[in-house]
C-alpha cells in the first residue's frame, strides 16, 4: 500500500479526533488540513507516516500543540462555536489528548505516550486528572435509541454508572418520538440502523426539531458518516466500542452541551 493510500485510510479517524480535541468540526478538520500540508513540505516527515497511525497522529500533535488556529465567525458556526471553545479552556487541553487518545481512539498508553512525547506513566495521570475533571459535570436524563436489547441494556447500565438517569429507550424512529412526547432528554445515544428499517438519523432530526440536546450516534459503520461531503456529528462512536469510549463521549457531549454537531 502507498503511503498516500496510508494516509487516506486513516484520515476519517483522525478527524474524528482531531474534532473532538477541539470542539470544533470545522477547527478538527484545519488542524488535519495543517498536517497534510506539512507532511507534503517535509520528506522525512512524509515517509515517516508509512508506520501507520502512530505517526500521523503523532505528526498532527506537533502541529495541533504549536499552532493557534482560529476559524472565522461565518465558516465556524458563529456564536455556538465560540461558545464550544469557551468551554474547551476549562478544561486541561492536554488531559483531555491523553483521554481521547486511549478511549476514543484505542491506543495504548505506550502509543499515547509516543504520539504526545511524554511517558507512559504520564499518559495514565493525565487520563486520570481528564477523569477527575469531566466527572464533576451535574447529571441529566439519557434517552437510548438502540435496537439490540443487549446493547441497549449495557448503555444503561453505564449510564446509570456514570450517575445519569435513563428518560426512555427506543427501537424505532416512532418509539423515540412517543418517548420524548412524554419526556424532555438531556443527551442522546443513537444508533443509526434501527430494527424496522427506520433511521436513527431522522429519529435524531425529529427530536432535535421540538428540543436542544447533544447527541451522540453508535454505528458499526463510521466510514459512511466520516466522508467531508456534509455536516458530520462531532460524538461518532464505533461498533463495537469500549465503555470507556462511551464514557468519554458522554462527558464531553454535556461539557460542551451541544444541541447540534459543531461546524
Amino acid at each position: 500500500m502507498s503511503i498516500g493510500a496510508e494516509v487516506a485510510a486513516h484520515l476519517p479517524f483522525l478527524r474524528r479526533y482531531a474534532r473532538a480535541l477541539t470542539g470544533s468540526q470545522s477547527t478538527g478538520d484545519a488542524f488535519v488540513q495543517a498536517t497534510l500540508e506539512a507532511a507534503l513540505a517535509d520528506e522525512d516527515l512524509a515517509q515517516s507516516l508509512s508506520g501507520g497511525r502512530v505517526p500521523l497522529y503523532a505528526a498532527f500533535n506537533k502541529v495541533w500543540s504549536s499552532a493557534y488556529m482560529e476559524i472565522g465567525e461565518e465558516s465556524a458556526g458563529g456564536l455556538h462555536e465560540r461558545a464550544a471553545q469557551d468551554q474547551l479552556k476549562k478544561i486541561t487541553p492536554i488531559n483531555r489528548q491523553a483521554l481521547l487518545l486511549t478511549t476514543v481512539e484505542d491506543f495504548s498508553a505506550a502509543e499515547a505516550a509516543e504520539i504526545m512525547g511524554v511517558s507512559a506513566d504520564d499518559v495514565s495521570r493525565l487520563v486520570a486528572d481528564a477523569v477527575e475533571e469531566i466527572e464533576r459535570e451535574s447529571t441529566t436524563s439519557v434517552l437510548i435509541i438502540e435496537d439490540e436489547p443487549l446493547i441497549s441494556m449495557q448503555l444503561e447500565d453505564l449510564v446509570r454508572s456514570l450517575g445519569h438517569d435513563i428518560c426512555g429507550t427506543a427501537a424505532t424512529r416512532t418509539q423515540a418520538q412517543e418517548v420524548v412526547a412524554e419526556k424532555t432528554p438531556g443527551l442522546v445515544l443513537a444508533d443509526i440502523q434501527l430494527a424496522d428499517g427506520s433511521s436513527g438519523l431522522d429519529a435524531v432530526d425529529d427530536i432535535l426539531q421540538s428540543v436542544s440536546v447533544p447527541v451522540i450516534f453508535i454505528t458499526a459503520y463510521p466510514e459512511r458518516l466520516l466522508t467531508g461531503d456534509r455536516t458530520e456529528p462531532t460524538y461518532l462512536i464505533t461498533k463495537p466500542f469500549h465503555e470507556d469510549t462511551v464514557r468519554a463521549a458522554i462527558s464531553q457531549a454535556l461539557f460542551f452541551g451541544s444541541a447540534r454537531p459543531l461546524g
